[in-house]
């Protein structure tokens, strides 16, 4: 083959693999950003709530297999996994907020120094430390995935380019990519439209002044915290499936969550997913040039250099959120 169509091969194969691995960076964004956006607190603990969605998705996905059979198939047994993990990690952190959190947040921290942000920090790096090394003692360091018909084989589009050029899309990461859009476009439509949405977005811009108006904040910073978790909980069991994972792979995520965040500026949602998009792209368009070892140093050069002449993010604006 000529090789500049090998070059236009390999640089379409990668830019398509990192708009659907980048879907999925979205996702885990969108709820680290939600958290953020709402409850001002930095959780350090978001990595491990990937995790446990990782590993309900799997407990999830064989008990449908040793009820269902394959009733199910290869497309909907994943997908209803990862969104049953949603549900059971949202249930699990709107327990743990009020007997943790939510005594260093909300307006119990209102004029505290550093508005409870200190505390906040220590007890959400523990809570990582203790979710981690729990799994760790309940699961063991083994890798686990979700094995699938999907997970090893592709569609091929093409040929593109004359009769050689073909790119393949890995089946897996295609429906994850599909609920992804459709899990962003429910939360989006669930913040602006909706009174639930309208009362988060209200005790999130003045505590005080909301409480005023009747709502309650420490229940709105509950949803959102378990709602947030939920997001992020969905997109490590969607993630499963392509991903081999262990009670310590949120280490792996949490730093692309929080660069997702401040990269598509801090207080907006929907830029913390096209964030965690551009995250994507550019760490497997760094593979045209660099060695995979080399990936994190090529997301953080784009990083820096985007917050160098944009230092809001790129759809960040002049006030708290978007």
């Amino acid at each position: 083959m000529n090789p500049h169509l090998v070059l236009v091969e390999n640089a379409l194969q990668v830019l398509l693999t990192g708009i659907v691995v980048g879907g999925v960076y979205g996702l885990m964004c969108v709820g680290l950003g939600l958290i953020f956006s709402m409850m001002r607190v930095i959780n350090f603990a978001q990595g491990e709530f990937l995790m446990l969605g990782m590993y309900v998705a799997l407990f999830i996905f064989h008990q449908i297999g040793n009820a269902f059979g394959s009733a199910l198939g290869p497309y909907a047994g994943p997908v209803i996994s990862a969104l049953i993990a949603g549900v059971v990690v949202y249930v699990f952190a709107i327990i743990l907020h009020p007997l943790i959190l939510g005594r260093v947040s909300g307006t119990r921290v209102a004029g505290v120094d550093g508005d409870g942000h200190y505390p906040q920090l220590t007890i959400t790096l523990g809570l990582s430390l203790v979710l981690s090394n729990g799994a760790l003692i309940l699961f063991g360091s083994e890798p686990r995935t979700i094995q699938t018909a999907l997970s090893s084989t592709a569609w091929e589009i093409g040929p593109l380019i004359g009769p050689d050029v073909s790119i393949f899309l890995n089946k897996a990461r295609a429906v994850s990519f599909v609920v992804v859009l459709c899990v962003v476009a429910a939360v989006a439509l669930l913040i602006t439209r909706t009174r639930v949405g309208k009362t988060l977005r209200a005790a999130a811009d003045n505590a005080e002044a909301a409480i005023y108006m009747g709502i309650d904040v420490g229940r709105s910073h509950r949803f959102a915290f378990g709602l947030g978790a939920a997001i992020t909980a969905i997109a490590g069991g969607l993630l499963a499936s392509s991903y081999p994972f262990q009670p310590y792979v949120g280490v792996e995520f949490v730093v692309i969550m929080f660069a997702g965040v401040v990269l598509g500026g801090i207080g907006s949602i929907t830029g913390a997913f096209w964030g965690g998009m551009t995250i994507g792209l550019v760490q497997q368009l760094s593979t045209l040039v660099l060695p995979v070892q080399l990936q994190n140093a090529a997301i953080f050069a784009v990083f820096l250099l985007i917050i160098i002449m944009r230092p809001q993010g790129l759809f960040g604006r002049t006030v708290d959120r978007a």
